[in-house]
């Protein structure tokens, strides 16, 4: 569908490529096919390939190939920024490489922050589980294969939200029954690998009781539950499903973003789509998609830059903002690539092709930060918040991981505009494009904190459970420990870990 789309348009106007997505019939795109070769159709395939930055070679190939793990990671910051610096002292504390074949497009915690998932390239979902949690979710997954209990099904009673029952669950590590490093956080296996989708992996949510969603260029979302090794459930798309999310209060229900410009809310018991809305103008690619202020809005991004807002409870658009500057290259808007909520303060944190981050205040819909360094100018690479939210860090096209301050520290400045962020921190342990990069959820999980620090709620649950307007915790940065994960174009995954000396 969405190559005979391209092919219409860049047969009607190559010199606006890219400006419209849909064609008048398929007879005509066939017709054109027939008419102007294998040319033209490879040409629609190389722009569709740049959409998702799916080339089979690695467009920057490293001038440092083969280089060795235990290197030092390379540290870097803007020529501005004189310090002092906050990741200076990071340190790759595991290396997960050689899973992947191709690349990791995406990964995500679960909410208890002990298993992650990543999924590309190579079709497969995997599941990585910490080391002193692997016992618990084993002895979960044999429950429901020697019981005979029925395998989770999404229906009301077994996805409705709630407080996760594994508190408690975790107590003193048990020792692994392989012969791993014992000094690294993951066990160095995945705990299992989900196949069936047929094409890239783009996107993937967890809910708070273990079920995820992951969806694919095959047209496809899929839905599995932790315990179990097979799809619980396949929900058909008309395109590529470039973004899901499960519904924050009710994981009965998740949003999904397609090419075909639909946005579903999807209602999982009853296996189909419960409301949906589609965007307008001429460019209606979904590239992005999310849930904001809790639930109360869902919100997506397109292929031309606009960021939209529809009330949740009836899909109806609500309000959109134009990611874009005023002046510049980049006063036309670019794709964009990630929205992500900042709880508490009403914001959401919106990633776009012309490198750079953006900082929306919701109420007025007015830019508060605009954060630039990274290079994501072809690339689906999304920006995310720390687990205090007193970070942001980005993978970038460079082979670097960009970290910086959600907020300026004015104490290091004498002069700075307070709504532009230029001074991040670098760092390299890759030699290829950075895909992907996030911080954990629950640092102390994984490097336990010193006694008598404050330790942060670590139960499996909302991030958020209201709409106040009090600062995150991460402007007071009580917690001076980090840990961030990197995924590559070659499938490379590495832990870092950042020890922050007061």
């Amino acid at each position: 569908m969405i190559f005979r789309q391209l092919l219409s348009v860049l047969l009607l106007s190559l010199s606006t490529q890219l400006k419209k997505f849909l064609g008048k019939s398929v007879k005509r795109a066939k017709h054109l096919a027939e008419e102007y070769g294998e040319r033209a159709v490879n040409k629609v395939k190389s722009v569709r390939d740049e959409v998702f930055h799916t080339d089979q070679d690695d467009p920057s190939s490293s001038d440092d190939e083969g280089m060795p793990y235990t290197r030092p990671v390379k540290f870097k910051a803007a020529h501005s920024f004189k310090g002092p610096f906050d990741f200076d002292q990071i340190k790759v504390v595991q290396d997960l490489s050689g899973e992947h074949t191709g690349a990791v497009w995406t990964m995500k915690f679960s909410h208890c922050g002990r298993l992650l998932a990543t999924a590309g390239q190579d079709n497969v979902v995997r599941i990585w589980v910490l080391k002193n949690a692997h016992d618990y979710f084993n002895n979960m997954r044999i429950k429901y294969n020697t019981e005979g209990r029925v395998s989770p099904s999404p229906s009301q009673e077994s996805l409705c939200s709630s407080k996760s029952d594994t508190e408690g669950g975790f107590g003193a590590t048990v020792e692994d029954a392989d012969t791993e490093d014992r000094n690294v956080p993951f066990r160095q296996v995945p705990f299992c690998k989900y196949k069936g989708h047929t094409a890239d992996l783009l996107d993937l949510s967890w809910s708070k009781n273990y079920f995820l969603l992951s969806s694919s260029m095959d047209k496809t979302v899929r839905l599995w539950h932790i315990s179990r090794r097979e799809c619980l459930c396949c929900f058909q798309h008309i395109d590529f499903v470039t973004a899901i999310a499960f519904h924050p209060r009710d994981d009965r229900y998740f949003l999904s973003g397609s090419l075909d410009g639909k946005l579903r809310l999807w209602n999982i018991p009853d296996k189909k789509v419960a409301l949906w809305n589609e965007v307008d103008g001429q460019t209606r690619l979904i590239t992005a998609a999310n849930f904001c202020q809790n639930g109360k809005y869902a919100v997506i991004g397109t292929y031309d830059g606009r960021c939209i807002f529809y009330d949740t409870e009836r899909l109806k658009y609500h309000t959109q903002i134009h990611v874009r500057s005023t002046r510049g290259r980049n006063r036309v808007g670019r794709k964009i690539t990630g929205i992500e909520p900042l709880p508490g303060e009403n914001k959401i944190l919106v990633t776009s092709n012309d490198s750079r981050i953006r900082l929306y205040d919701l109420r007025d819909l007015s830019l508060s930060m605009k954060y630039k360094g990274c290079v994501n100018s072809s690339s689906q690479i999304k920006a995310s918040f720390s687990h205090d939210y007193s970070f942001i860090v980005s993978g970038s096209e460079d082979k670097y991981v960009y970290i910086w301050s959600t907020y300026h520290d004015l104490s290091k400045f004498t002069s700075v505009r307070r709504d532009r962020n230029d001074f991040w921190e670098g760092i390299k342990a890759h030699n290829a494009v950075v895909t992907s990069a996030i911080f954990a959820p629950h640092p102390d999980l994984i490097v336990p904190q010193e006694a008598g620090t404050e330790k942060p709620d670590s139960d499996c649950k909302s991030d958020s459970t209201d709409d106040s307007e009090t600062i995150p915790s991460g402007a007071l940065k009580t917690d001076h420990t980090e840990v961030l994960l990197s995924a590559d174009f070659t499938g490379a995954i590495k832990v870092f870990v950042n020890v922050k000396k007061y």
